[in-house]
């Protein structure tokens, strides 16, 4: 567990998801969630599949927008900002680990933990992406493409890439998945080691009741409310 601060990250107030439906009507997705992250800390947001767990992690990160109520991140209101001004608030401070790794396909391990470092202007890229990946344990795979490493090396990619900057807040969706649970655990306890290393926030989504206990703190999502 890390040193926690009380100043918060992440906040949501009242935040509600509809969608509507080719009736006229609304699907109603997530409904009036508050919650307060604050920095340094490591949240799990746990619940079944269909919960909308995935919906309210894409609208903290900024991915999608609100229907209802605002979100604030490092001190800045999502609902004032378009889509490139919430992209150039994540570039450099955000990361991001996905169920389905989300590595680029044409370009070869070294460069897919390059690609952010390249899209935030960092200094020193080629330097600080092969130092990520050699964190990982891939130093011998950086010219290998994601289609010629395993489902558990590709993760270990993306873990390096979701660390470059390195990011002050660290959104993870159900980011073992797809993997075998041997393999699961090395994903797990490469990404607490990550995160402690760099002192990053963590907010996880996951479904997984052990995976969770890991984190400082639970949330629990029911049909789309917080319980």
């Amino acid at each position: 567990m890390q040193n926690l601060t009380n100043q918060p990250i992440l906040s949501a107030s009242q935040v509600t998801k509809t969608l509507p439906t080719s009736s006229g009507n609304e699907l109603t997705l997530l409904t009036d969630i508050n919650l307060t992250i604050r920095t340094g800390e490591a949240v799990a947001i746990l619940g079944t599949s269909g919960s909308g767990k995935s919906t309210l992690l894409g609208l903290l990160a900024g991915l999608d927008t609100v229907s209802r109520g605002e979100i604030h991140i490092f001190n800045q209101a999502l609902n004032t900002l378009d889509e490139d001004a919430r992209a150039r608030l994540r570039a450099g401070q955000v990361g991001f680990v996905f169920q389905s790794f989300q590595l680029m396909p044409n370009l070869n391990a070294l460069d897919n933990v390059r690609l952010p470092l390249q899209l935030s202007n960092a200094p020193n890229q080629l330097q600080q992406a092969r130092t990520l990946l050699q964190s990982v344990g891939l130093a011998q795979r950086e010219h290998h493409l994601p289609t010629q490493l395993s489902g558990g090396e590709q993760q270990r990619v993306a873990l390096a890439r979701a660390f470059a900057g390195p990011p002050r807040l660290l959104f993870a969706d159900e980011p073992t998945g797809n993997l075998d649970n041997n393999t699961s655990r090395q994903i797990e306890d490469l990404l607490f080691s990550l995160r402690d290393q760099h002192q990053t926030t963590l907010i996880l989504v996951t479904h997984d009741e052990r995976l969770a206990q890991r984190c400082d703190r639970t949330l629990r999502l029911h049909n789309g409310q917080l319980i």
